[in-house]
This record gives C-alpha cells, structure tokens and sequence, in this order.
C-alpha cells in the first residue's frame, strides 16, 4: 500500500509540473493583452514574449526526457531561462507573477536537493524584486524584503528536500523489488530443478528398493527352492524324503510369490487409491494385527491435510516395511502407529516393545535393502527419518517430512 501511494504522489507531482506552465501562462497572457488603454504593438510585444516563453518551456521542459529532466546542467540552464523570460514578463505586466510560480514547482526536477533549493531561491527573489521593487536601504525595508525571500525559500525548499529523499527512497525500493523479483525468479528455477533431480533420485532410489526386495526375498527363495529340488532328486526313490522336500520347496515358492507381490504393490499401493493416508494407515494397522496377532494402537493427531501423493505414498510404505520388520525381527508384544499432522510438517512414529537391534546379532538387518530403502524413500520427498533401538528396550523409527497442502480430488 506504500508504494502504491508513493507511485500515486510522484504521478500527481509530475502531472502538477506539466500542467501549471500551460494553465498559469495562458490565464495571464489573456488577462494582460485584455487590460484596456494599450495599443496593438504593446498588445503584440507582450503576444508574442508569451508564445516565446512557451516555446521555452515546451522545447526545454515538456519535449525532454525524463531521464534528462534528472540531469543537473540541462535543468539548471531550463531554470535560468524560464526566470529570464518571467523578469521580461512581469517588467511588461505584474499579472505574469501567476506564471512565475512555475519556476518554484520546476526547482523540484533539480538533483541534488541543494540545487533544488537555490533553485527555489533565485525564483523568490525574482519573484518579490519585480513585485516589491529593490528594498530601500533602511532596516525595515531590507528586513522585510529578506525576511520574505527567506520564509518563501524555506518553506518551498523544504518540499523540495522531501520530495527529493522520498524520490530517492521510491528508486531505491524498486530496485530492491526488482532484485527481489529477479532472485525469486532464480530461485524459481532452482527449485523446479531441484524437483526434477529428486524425481530422478527417487526413481533411482525406487531401483534400488526393488533390487534390495529382489536380493533379500525373490533371489533367496529361489536358491531354496533349488536346493530343496535337488535334495528331492538325490533322495527320489524314497517317496516320503522326496515329498518332504518337494513339499518345503513349495512352501519357498509360495512365500517367494507373496513377496513379489508386495514387491509390485509397493509401486501403487492398492490401499492410497480407495482412501487417504489415515484411512489407509488404520486399514494397514488393522490387517497387520489380524494376520500377526500382535495388538497395534494407531492414532491420528492434528487436522489431516491432503498432502502429496508422493508423500503419501512414502508414509504409507516406510509404515508397511517397519511393520514387516517388526513382525520378521522384533518379537514385540505390542506395537504403536502415530500418524502427526503439524503445521508444516507430517510426523509418522512406529514403535514395539520388541529385543531391539543389536548391532553385533543384527548388523546386516540393519544395514540391509529393508530400512535404507526407507531412508531413502524419505528423503525423495524432502523429508528425514530416525532410528532409535537398544537391544531388549524396542526400536522406535520416526519419519518427519514436509507437509505442502494440495487440493483434495
């Protein structure tokens, strides 16, 4: 709203400056070639000294650039001639004093201020000797004749230090709103670059995940698998051997399929697409505590927002794998779901009361595809994630990432 009212009171200055000459010297040239007991060639003279001081002020003030008006010389020398003209003006008629004011409002266009005011000056004195006359030498007379040129000096000039130092303070904040314009433009770019790398850094993590899922359950399974086929060959005709391991290699095969399921589900989760994050999150809770008969407390705190899917979908999986890890390495007893909306920010806590990971019995669980797949599903939303466990004591992982609202569909 600032700028607005400075852009509004510089507009109406300079439509002031523009329109006063072409206002004042018309009224008074009309007034002065009308007073009656002259004949034509005073009537004339004083014609055509106005038409020359309108010349002037059109060639030298209205027909100049801006850019130029703001150069010191070019005004000073527009001034010098305007108050030349208006000495003429006013020896012929007083009334022209109405056109002099005009060298007041144009000391405004002189830079530095100071020029400005002595601008301001050398009107007033123009102004108050051709309608006062030269002071007396006496006390009085001077004193009245300073003492004028000084109030008017003042008074003006200081308009003009304010409207200089406010100019000034406008040119500087638009180069500031340009620099700022500029840099968010910049950052603009970043940022949409910085997008697309995570988008390729999450594909390359989505990659790995699925490398890590193939190296941990498809590529063991099926070594399994062979080596109980072979066991089958070597034992074959003794039925019941054979059976034993025909009917353990089933088993892998089965169990190696459920898990290339999950595998492809973890790219579209079934559950994202019917509901939103908490009502997938309880359904997830709900099935998990089912099929595993571990008690599982999911709770929502804060007001849920429609976040990304992209969010969405890493919350939802970095829940589904810890629950799986629990249920493959924890033991637990009882295991919690904490689904936290803040202000800017999406929270999801999962934690069991399960033996913990110890780094000696656990190192390649915890250095394993499972949880660094995690991490870096987080961190391809823009987010973070902690992992806290002592063995015995439980582990608890904490998932924190940015909570950029979007439309609901």
């Amino acid at each position: 709203m600032n700028d607005d009212v400075g852009r509004d009171g510089e507009r109406y200055l300079a439509l002031l400056l523009r329109v006063v000459p072409w206002v004042t010297l018309p009224v008074a040239t009309v007034i002065a070639v009308g007073r009656p007991g002259q004949d034509g060639a005073e009537r004339a003279g004083t014609l055509g000294l106005a038409v020359l001081a309108a010349g002037w002020v059109y060639l030298a003030y209205t027909r100049v650039p801006e850019d130029r008006r703001r150069r010191t010389l070019p005004m000073a020398v527009y001034l010098v001639g305007l108050l030349v003209l208006c000495v003429v003006l006013m020896g012929r008629d007083q009334v022209f004093l109405l056109f002099t004011v005009t060298g007041f409002l144009h000391a405004f266009e002189l830079r530095p201020w100071p020029v400005g005011v002595v601008g301001v000056l050398a009107t007033s004195v123009v102004l108050n000797t051709m309608t006062i006359g030269v002071p007396h030498a006496t006390l009085s007379s001077l004193g009245t004749y300073v003492g004028v040129i000084a109030v008017q000096t003042a008074s003006v000039g200081l308009g003009v230090a304010l409207v200089d130092r406010t100019t000034e303070q406008h040119r500087r904040r638009k180069e500031m709103i340009a620099r700022l314009e500029a840099t968010l433009a910049e950052n603009a770019g970043l940022h949409a670059q910085l997008l697309e790398q995570a988008r390729e850094a999450g594909v390359v993590d989505e990659r790995q995940r699925m490398a890590g899922e193939i190296h941990d359950t498809l590529a063991q399974g099926l070594t399994g698998i062979i080596t109980q086929v072979q066991a089958a060959q070597r034992v074959w005709h003794s039925s019941d051997q054979a059976r034993e391991h025909v009917d353990r290699a089933l088993a892998l095969a089965r169990d190696s399929l459920a898990e290339a399921r999950r595998s492809v589900q973890a790219l579209r989760p079934r559950q994202l697409e019917e509901a939103h994050l908490p009502e997938a999150l309880g359904d997830l809770a709900r099935q998990w505590e089912r099929d595993g008969g571990v008690p599982v407390r999911f709770e929502v705190t804060g007001d849920p927002v429609t976040v990304s899917p992209a969010v969405e979908v890493a919350l939802f999986r970095v829940a589904q794998e810890a629950l799986h890890n629990v249920a493959r390495h924890a033991a637990a007893a009882r295991v919690g779901l904490v689904l936290s909306y803040l202000t800017d920010e999406v929270l999801l806590d999962v934690r069991d009361d399960g033996r913990g990971i110890d780094a000696a019995r656990d190192g390649q669980q915890a250095q394993g595809f499972g949880l660094r797949g995690m991490a870096q599903r987080v961190r391809s939303v823009g987010g973070a994630m902690e992992i806290e466990s002592s063995p015995g004591e439980g582990t608890a992982i904490s998932v924190r990432v940015p909570a950029a609202a979007v439309a609901a569909p």
